[in-house]
């Protein structure tokens, strides 16, 4: 074996003996409490005859993009789609990319100069945290939803300033106190960068994010929204001045260099915004989230508060996450364990994901079986 055979096992032996080694699964469960799909639009029949529908007007269309949209993948549909967009999230513009990964990478790591400081909460996502790595920008990190931490980085920042933080965060299900971090941005001359991804389609009119919720708008420098949530698509686009959209095109790497998403994930993602414009789910799916928390709230199930989609089980290690979901699996639920590095050591847990076509009979039924497990 190789030096780079031996180190590749060697890794992974030693995630197998903490019991965090990740593998693949194509199992699929009766009840689902895992997916981000909210609002079910992934499995909308309604959003798959509306998409069938856009792309019969699109004769021209092709499979596959054929190249990066600075060369032969541009498509006037696509520049369509993405003004119609930031027309709904009341937003000068908007950029698309061809996943939420991408777009916090290719805006973050392109828009942070040297000289310039990247402030950023501890619990942003891997992509956020990949972008600011990917600069050449110095680098601040503040402890979960910390206003007094956040003020001591600004305080100290240099050059242009940059804060990164969720709306909603995606492991927790919290929510960051956007009104005050923006208050903060304003005060510090600092560029406000949120990722909504977990917020679209639960918190606002229509669904439209916690940003416009709060009419936060003219305060944010730049928002990230993904459709891979609630949208049930697959790409997001980063909102902004018509500035930053015609900058992202010069200089974001994962845009300029990479195939365009093909016309029919564009088609896919216009259907749905059509359709989460023209019925608000935000009552319904907040009457699902307000049965469970009452639910658990009566027992002794171990959680982070939350209002959000997301909610979660707290365990103390890996196994008993593990096992936890697994019980749960066998009795038909869709449940999965997260554990580190995912999440810290010691802060294992399952995660649970509330949807629009979760009965409430199936919520009393997840809820009377959490009770049953073991919390350790």
């Amino acid at each position: 074996m190789n030096n780079a055979e031996q180190f590749i096992q060697n890794r992974l032996q030693q995630r197998a003996d903490k019991g965090i080694l990740r593998t693949l699964s194509s199992t699929e469960f009766p009840i689902d409490f895992s997916s981000n799909d909210y609002l079910g639009f992934a499995r909308s029949s309604e959003l798959k005859k509306h998409t069938a529908s856009a792309l019969t007007h699109l004769t021209d269309y092709k499979n596959g993009a054929t190249g990066s949209r600075l060369l032969s993948g541009n498509h006037a549909f696509t520049e369509e789609t993405e003004r119609g967009i930031a027309v709904f999230h009341h937003a000068e513009a908007g950029l698309i990319f061809n996943s939420g990964y991408d777009a916090n990478v290719g805006l973050i790591s392109s828009l942070a100069q040297r000289g310039d400081t990247i402030i950023s909460d501890e619990l942003i996502h891997a992509s956020l945290i990949d972008g600011a790595r990917l600069s050449h920008a110095n680098r601040y990190t503040f402890k979960h939803n910390d206003l007094h931490q956040l003020e001591a980085k600004l305080k100290i920042a240099r050059g242009n300033v940059y804060v990164l933080t969720e709306s909603v965060y995606s492991m927790d299900g919290d929510i960051a106190p956007l009104a005050e971090i923006s208050k903060l941005c304003v005060q510090y001359q600092a560029h406000l960068i949120v990722d909504e991804a977990h917020a679209l389609g639960i918190f606002g009119a229509f669904g439209s994010g916690l940003v416009q919720m709060l009419g936060l708008e003219n305060m944010v420098f730049a928002r990230i929204v993904t459709f891979g949530k609630a949208l049930g698509c697959h790409g997001a686009i980063v909102l902004g001045s018509t500035n930053l959209r015609a900058y992202l095109i010069n200089f974001a790497r994962s845009f300029v260099y990479t195939t365009a998403a093909p016309i029919h994930s564009i088609a896919t993602i216009h259907s749905a915004y059509q359709i989460l414009a023209k019925t608000d789910h935000t009552v319904q799916i907040k009457s699902k989230i307000a049965l469970y928390l009452d639910l658990v709230r009566k027992s002794n199930v171990r959680t982070i508060p939350s209002t959000s989609a997301i909610q979660t089980v707290l365990y103390n290690n890996s196994i008993a996450a593990k096992e936890a979901a697994q019980t749960l699996q066998n009795k038909g639920l869709d449940i999965r364990a997260i554990l580190s590095p995912t999440v810290a050591e010691g802060k294992e847990r399952l995660r649970i994901c509330l949807h629009l076509f979760n009965s409430d009979q199936e919520i009393e039924m997840l809820v009377n079986e959490l009770k049953t497990l073991k919390h350790e």
